[in-house]
């Protein structure tokens, strides 16, 4: 089945494979966020040690997706999105299976790598969007994606919730239950995406050097303002990412049933955002546009964060999640599809492994940035520095 014939009739069993697929991943990231301080609490002592063991193991998995990337994105191009896809969904099976098990310390660590060297399950599945979808459409169908990861995200920490009071490392391996069945759904059911024709014929050593990806395409005059936008926004995002649920637990005492709750408010405010607000903005307003919306709310939701830190309140920790759910929405879609447009078919997957490149290095630099700030400046100074580099984010965009 070839790409072009996938586009032309809007092939149904491709499209649900790949919302299938976003919204089981969102369910797995959201039945394990919830539960990981508490299952790093037996091999550290002390809030603060925590706080940066969690920062630590955020660090390290994106660290792999990092130099992992760009490899599984040439992959792609090269051998088709179907078999990377399947080679990333069993690592992260097995990722998960190591850290549910744990017993050390250094056992946890182990499963975030091998999650993270095969974590190339979102970049593969918006090249076979990009792949699917008419250039005009793909906006729609990255914001559908969204939305799709929005319900995988209210129903995994509310099942990680329940199945945590059974013991911690239980949501764990509900997790690599779900992620094995998809796999075995899209052995079945996935149509290959991207024709040979639409392939690479061979595989440089500089599609495969995360440090040669990130020169090339930050050298790329139509790219470059939209990455540099992108690393400023992520890196107090990871910072977020990786504090999280430590901060709900120090701030306000909340159990991992509470802190479920909080991420199933992310998961909701995409589902309403991609499916309610974004198909109205995409009417009136340009893409870059819409994505300067989207940070102009993670400036005023991080300014409510570092209030919740300030003042020991948790309604302001609420509204924080609900305008950053909104603003974090908003902008994923637009930006992906901006530069989407600036890529010919055989490079999507090029520009989504090397997209994903640069998000994983914010999530290296946020959680040290962010742990460290999070330990000796205070549980609210994250959220400040969040407040001061979406702003520069913006002034990049306006070049873009």
């Amino acid at each position: 089945m070839k790409s072009r014939d996938i586009k032309q009739n809007d092939n149904k069993n491709a499209l649900i494979f790949g919302l299938t697929s976003v919204v089981l991943y969102g369910i797995g990231f959201g039945l394990i966020a919830p539960v990981v301080p508490f299952l790093v609490q037996p091999y550290v002592h002390g809030s603060g040690n925590q706080a940066m063991a969690v920062a630590m193991l955020t660090l390290v998995y994106a660290a792999c997706v990092f130099l992992a990337a760009p490899i599984l994105g040439a992959l792609s191009d090269r051998y088709g999105r179907r078999p990377v896809l399947m080679i990333c969904l069993m690592g992260s099976a097995i990722g998960y299976l190591i850290f549910g098990i744990g017993g050390a310390l250094w056992v946890l660590f182990l499963g975030r790598i091998i999650d993270g060297l095969t974590g190339g399950n979102i970049s593969t599945i918006l090249a076979y969007f990009a792949d699917i979808t008419p250039e005009d459409k793909r906006i729609k169908y990255f914001g559908w994606a969204g939305a799709a990861a929005g319900i995988g995200s209210i129903i995994g920490p509310t099942i990680g919730g329940l199945l945590a009071r059974f013991g911690y490392s239980i949501p764990i391996y509900f997790g690599v239950l779900i992620t094995l069945l998809n796999a075995l759904y899209g052995i079945v059911y996935m149509p290959e995406s991207l024709s040979k024709e639409h392939r690479i014929h061979t595989i440089s050593f500089t599609r495969l050097n995360p440090f040669t990806q990130l020169s090339s395409v930050f050298s790329m005059k139509s790219l470059k303002w939209i990455f540099i936008a992108i690393f400023l926004l992520g890196i107090p995002s990871g910072a977020l990412q990786a504090i999280f649920s430590q901060f709900a637990k120090d701030s306000f005492m909340w159990n991992p049933s509470m802190i479920g709750i909080l991420f199933s408010i992310l998961g909701a405010m995409d589902i309403i955002s991609q499916s309610i607000i974004m198909p109205k903005l995409i009417i009136k307003l340009k893409p870059s546009q819409i994505a300067l919306i989207g940070m102009i709310s993670e400036i005023i939701a991080y300014v409510f964060f570092a209030a919740s830190g300030i003042f020991k309140y948790s309604p302001f920790f609420i509204v924080a999640t609900i305008i950053f759910g909104f603003g974090d929405a908003i902008f994923g879609p637009s930006v992906n599809g901006v530069a989407s447009s600036n890529v010919s078919l055989e490079n999507q997957g090029r520009l989504q492994g090397t997209s994903q490149s640069v998000q994983a290095l914010t999530r290296i630099i946020g959680p040290l940035l962010g742990g460290e700030l999070y330990i000796y400046l205070g549980h609210f100074s994250p959220a400040l520095m969040g407040v001061i580099l979406v702003a520069a984010a913006i002034v990049a965009m306006k070049k873009a």
